[in-house]
């Protein structure tokens, strides 16, 4: 019974988390990335991840999909112009559980154990950090500036999920 109670909170535990894709956002409130073009080489890119995803790789993400756009519309390298981040939840994740094992023995013989499995429901409390870049797509040689990103090495150098 103990066993079936522990595998049955790990089981529920994992299954409410929601791991983070590299991959199109249907709305503003999925994980994934969206962008809006501004001008004909400019854009607005970001990049939202969940607990799953340290603040770094987010920011990784969010430069990796500018990269793309920037190459698949005949640029080489790209200017960051304006960045924001946003984090919403609290990182403990929707689900919190515990399972508590106890034993005791009195005279003549008699024992009980027990088992208790707790669990508690925060929809909306996981952690989600969205960074949102604006971008410049340009081309030729690359200016030697500390926002200025060379779209291929970016790809090069930052893998997807």
């Amino acid at each position: 019974m103990r066993r079936f109670a522990i595998l049955a909170a790990t089981a529920l535990l994992a299954a409410c988390a929601s791991p983070s894709v590299y991959a199109p956002a249907d709305n503003a409130r999925d994980l994934g990335y969206r962008e809006t073009r501004i001008e004909n080489n400019r854009w607005r890119v970001s990049f939202t991840g969940g607990s799953d995803l340290p603040s770094p790789r987010v920011a990784d993400l969010a430069l990796r999909r500018a990269a793309e756009l920037t190459l698949d519309n005949g640029y080489t390298w790209f200017r960051v112009v304006g960045d924001s981040r946003d984090q919403r939840g609290s990182g403990d994740g929707p689900v919190r559980g515990g399972v508590s094992v106890g034993q005791s023995f009195g005279s003549g013989g008699f024992r009980a154990s027990g088992v208790g499995v707790g669990l508690s429901f925060s929809p909306g409390s996981e952690r989600r950090e969205t960074v949102t870049l604006e971008v410049l797509g340009g081309a030729g040689p690359r200016p030697r500036q500390p926002n200025v990103y060379d779209s291929r090495d970016v790809l090069d150098n930052v893998p997807p999920l």
